[in-house]
């Protein structure tokens, strides 16, 4: 015999909770004539395998159920399902604070967020210690910080050689030119590169350029162009984001963009940069579009992780009236346009897959060219020529 503190000191388990189960029924205290309560072998044991039942995830009222009766099966399967969702939940929760320190990949962790919420995500790389150009090279290239410079470092060895980091061509730049309503005398140029398309506009028009990048090195490059060209006194170069740029309102007649906006969101883009545009000034932008209500399934998984913000071409469109824009004139960049900027990156991919076999930066090209040699009848880049109203 127990008395009711011996009792609680061979379960573990404080003296109300005991005198709380006793008034459930589940054990039966007997009271001496000295006002004592004392407990029996059979109490000691129904505590203990209610305890072993509460271990299976049992509330106390389904253990009660247990103990008077046969058991419910289904009651049984039903928290084992229960604790199935709840063990996968925590596994999901280790497995997040797994990558965060370092164990394990991200990738997939940073392609929801960005799917989801786009801006905070930016907004909690910086906070991680990353600069706003290293945040948004990770958003859109490396997608895993723990192996951020690793891939980065490998991403630019592939294109440090190459002129050209995006379909375009110098025809195509010309044939956009050629639909402005009227030659413009300051053009501020963002996401320049290396400058092909900075000494095109230079060619066409008189006017003063401005060329902004975030990357130093490309700038220094749009620099020897220029000065190749004899442009150079018209080109001023400006290492700065695209998202925060130092110009005044009203500064530009135009605003040349081509394939850099999906950085910044191109809505964004949109409302951002028409302040800087004097009045009746115009906006050139390309953009990756949808030219399918109905993409393949495969095209649609990628390009849902590597630009979740591809939209199509009337989308697109909507959103630029939406931020205050008259659509004058738009057009699809031609299979010639891609095949500049894709053949010759395959050619260098091919130069360093032996050399860079376990690079995932490599890997992850050869996909996205993998989905390039399929052809463009699904997908392709937009050119909208946009005045601001």
């Amino acid at each position: 015999m127990y008395r009711i503190s011996e009792l609680a000191e061979q379960v573990g388990l404080s003296r109300s909770t005991l005198l709380y189960y006793e008034k459930l029924g589940l054990i039966a205290g007997k009271r001496l004539d000295n006002g004592y309560r004392i407990y029996s072998e059979r109490d000691l044991q129904r505590l203990r395998l209610l305890q072993q039942l509460q271990a299976g995830g049992l509330t106390l009222k389904e253990c009660q159920a247990c103990l008077e009766a046969k058991v419910d099966r289904d009651l049984l399967l039903n928290r084992m399902y229960q604790l199935d969702q709840e063990i996968a939940h925590k596994q999901q929760s280790r497995d997040l604070l797994a990558a965060m320190l370092g164990e394990s990949d991200m990738t997939a962790w940073h392609q929801s967020l960005e799917q989801t919420a786009p801006d905070a995500h930016l907004d909690w790389l910086m906070k991680q210690g990353f600069d706003e150009k290293q945040a948004l090279r990770l958003k859109w290239l490396s997608k895993d910080m723990n192996t951020h410079e690793q891939y980065m470092a490998d991403f630019n060895r592939i294109f440090q050689s190459l002129d050209r980091w995006g379909p375009g061509l110098e025809a195509e730049t010309i044939k956009a030119f050629g639909m402005l309503p009227s030659k413009p005398e300051s053009i501020l140029e963002i996401g320049c590169g290396q400058g092909i398309a900075t000494t095109v506009l230079a060619d066409q028009s008189d006017a003063v350029i401005t060329a902004v990048d975030n990357h130093e090195d490309a700038l220094s490059r749009l620099q020897e162009r220029a000065a190749e060209a004899g442009v150079e006194g018209r080109v001023v170069t400006q290492c700065a984001s695209m998202t925060d740029l130092p110009f005044s309102d009203g500064s530009f007649d135009t605003i040349w963009a081509e394939g850099c906006a999906y950085i910044m969101g191109v809505n964004n883009a949109f409302n951002q940069w028409r302040r800087l545009l004097k009045d009746g000034g115009v906006l050139v932008l390309s953009d990756l579009v949808w030219h399918t209500d109905n993409p393949s399934a495969e095209r649609k998984a990628f390009w849902s992780k590597e630009y979740p913000d591809m939209t199509t071409v009337d989308e697109r469109i909507k959103q630029a009236q939406a931020a205050g824009y008259e659509v004058l004139k738009h057009f699809t960049l031609s299979d010639e346009a891609w095949q500049a900027y894709f053949l010759p990156l395959q050619q260098r991919v091919n130069e360093l897959k032996e050399a860079m076999a376990g690079s995932q930066a490599i890997k992850d090209i050869q996909t996205e060219l993998d989905i390039y040699h399929q052809g463009f009848e699904l997908f392709g880049y937009q050119v909208f020529i946009l005045q601001k109203r």
